[in-house]
């Protein structure tokens, strides 16, 4: 059992509270995980610059060697964002390539979270509101970001381990379910060449969507070829640069709820996740359908 929400801002009046409200919606989610949360948040973007959210257990040092290294290789216009043990960094697209080769091969410690231009991943092992506080989530702005609280099932509870997962740059899943064919996909999968981190089970959800685009598929076509070669009980709320999927199992035994107005789309594994948010008393409320692909996008 997991509790995962989603949230897209139809009226960009909304943007600076898309932290507060993203943030009381996962919170209220925390008895369906107690072990660890996380949430992705999407942005503004440009063509010209692009982020990567950075993790590491040993981050004073760590962060402060990458610093030290993009001023020595003149990655100019490079900022480094420090959240706690995460850090954003914000660099000319141009760079983008160089600084991820470089943190691969000589940085052990450091986990990367995400890469694009507008995601921006915080994820921990403890409950959605430790994580929240320890991030800030609250006073960050976006148009659009998912989050999940995690119970357990498939594999430890550590960070990599903690929802959302990425594979792709600007995208990122969240899931409540378990997969009964994972290592089978993950097998194919690292074939095919995509780098996967963890022994976790949506994490192969994530990497199959991935490659299933890379091969030319949109993302609602990817959702609905899942339901082909996915085996097991899954909800997925799925993030991208535009906007965010919903997609539930045939049988669609794992809650969720959505609600729209014409201010939000909202996501909650229960109605009681979305009970705070602005306008709620007026919302289109429903339980999505089974094997139904569902997107919101800008």
């Amino acid at each position: 059992m997991c509790g995962i929400v989603g949230l897209f801002l139809k009226d960009r009046a909304l943007d600076e509270q898309l932290g507060q409200l993203l943030s009381q919606m996962l919170i209220t989610m925390s008895e369906r995980g107690p072990d660890s949360a996380g949430i992705a948040i999407y942005g503004e973007s440009t063509k010209k610059e692009s982020k990567i959210t950075v993790q590491s257990s040993n981050h004073t040092e760590d962060f402060d060697a990458l610093e030290n290294i993009c001023k020595q290789e003149a990655w100019n216009n490079v900022r480094l964002c420090r959240k706690d043990n995460h850090a954003v960094i914000i660099t000319d697209t141009m760079h983008l390539k160089d600084i991820l080769h470089y943190t691969k091969n000589h940085m052990p410690n450091l986990r990367i979270m995400s890469v694009g231009d507008s995601v921006e991943i915080y994820k921990e092992t403890g409950l959605p509101r430790e994580v929240i506080e320890r991030f800030s989530i609250n006073n960050m702005s976006g148009t659009h970001g998912i989050g999940h609280t995690r119970m357990a099932t498939e594999s430890a509870v550590t960070t990599l381990g903690a929802h959302p997962f990425s594979t792709a740059p600007d995208q990122c899943l969240v899931h409540n379910g378990s997969l009964s064919n994972h290592n089978n996909l993950r097998r194919d999968l690292l074939r095919d060449g995509i780098n996967i981190e963890t022994d976790n089970d949506s994490e192969i959800a994530a990497a199959y969507l991935t490659n299933q685009m890379a091969k030319g598929l949109s993302l609602r076509n990817a959702l609905e070829e899942s339901l082909n070669d996915l085996d097991g009980f899954f909800t997925f709320v799925v993030g991208t640069k535009q906007g965010f999927g919903v997609l539930r199992d045939p049988i669609a035994c794992k809650p969720a709820v959505m609600a729209e107005t014409e201010k939000f789309v909202a996501f909650g594994s229960e109605y009681r996740a979305l009970v705070d948010l602005p306008g709620i008393e007026a919302a289109h409320i429903w339980e999505p359908e089974p094997a139904t692909v569902y997107f919101w996008g800008h």
